[in-house]
């Protein structure tokens, strides 16, 4: 197997030292650092295509990102894609001021095609228990070797675990991947989280999901201990799964429980939420739990458990 080939050189300085910014101070996720390093080269590829000098960045004025806004209209790119672009050179360029490198932003303020409101999908209890109860359905074909057996049942365990950790505690599957036997505080039941920006905090962990662990840890050789990962990539392996990995694997348990396959581990975490403010949870505490930094992001999941009650009203109400 040929080794991944290396990450070609960043285009620009600047965009090299925001990169290592991005990993080593504000502890951006892999996915964030690729996304972000997209965006910013995208940009200079534009930029040379229209025969326009490199990116001087303190030189570069409004104007030339509202050429950039009908470059990308004219490439059909959804609303969404454009944000993100623009996300990206937003934090770029907070990054320059703060190291001085800019006296101020020039894309502050500048008018976007606006993303429509989408509310977010999510399962229902009913098939959150289907879901949760699925890879144990899943037999290992007749006729397996003992030792495929055993794997086929491990791996099944782990899934359980997996599913029923990321319900219990709403956790994105970053935080998930990145859990350690040292994070679970079995007498407190809570898990320490490290979310995005290096921020942790503590969250409950329901006894399904420790009872589901512990099963999992029993079948191993050895139960993982201090900083070993909780969910390993296989039975013979150290590193922790993956986010590829544990992907792949709800693709089989949502057709396996009859759900839609396209559905993500994102949309466990929606399904946390709104089951918690269905039942009467605040949405402060919820804000907390999910380890968002503004209240605005929670609040989308009023919305969705407010439209559930209209259809509740209307079908129910005489005078609807």
């Amino acid at each position: 197997m040929n080794a991944a080939a290396p990450e070609p050189p960043v285009p620009d300085a600047w965009i090299g030292k925001f990169l290592q910014h991005l990993a080593a101070d504000r502890g951006a996720s892999a996915y964030t650092q690729r996304n972000y390093r997209q965006a910013l080269e995208e940009f200079c590829r534009w930029r040379q295509a229209e025969r326009l000098p490199p990116p001087g960045w303190e030189a570069l004025q409004r104007d030339d990102f509202r050429a950039y806004v009908r470059f990308l209209g004219r490439q059909n790119l959804s609303r969404a894609a454009v944000q993100l672009r623009f996300s990206a050179l937003r934090t770029f360029y907070r990054f320059l001021v703060r190291r001085g490198a800019v006296a101020a932003s020039p894309i502050r303020n500048l008018a976007l095609p606006k993303v429509a409101k989408r509310l977010p999908r999510f399962l229902t209890p009913e098939q959150m228990a289907d879901l949760l109860a699925a890879p144990l359905k899943l037999r290992p074909p007749p006729g397996q070797a003992d030792s495929a057996r055993a794997a086929a049942v491990l791996a099944a365990r782990r899934d359980v675990a997996v599913l029923e950790t990321i319900y219990s505690c709403g956790l994105r599957i970053s935080e998930l991947c990145g859990l350690t036997a040292q994070d679970i505080d079995w007498h407190e039941r809570v898990v320490r989280v490290r979310g995005k920006g290096k921020k942790e905090r503590l969250v409950p962990i329901g006894e399904p999901a420790l009872a589901a662990i512990r099963n999992y840890w029993a079948l191993l050789p050895q139960a993982p201990a201090g900083d070993a990962p909780v969910f390993l990539a296989g039975p013979k392996k150290a590193a922790a799964i993956a986010p590829r990995q544990l992907q792949l694997r709800l693709k089989k348990h949502l057709a396996a429980a009859g759900l839609d396959p396209h559905l993500t581990p994102h949309k466990l975490r929606h399904s946390y939420a709104t089951h918690l403010l269905d039942a009467g949870a605040d949405l402060r505490s919820v804000q907390e739990l999910l380890g968002h930094a503004h209240l605005v992001t929670t609040q989308v999941y009023t919305h969705l458990t407010t439209e559930r009650l209209k259809r509740a009203y209307d079908a129910a109400h005489p005078r609807a």
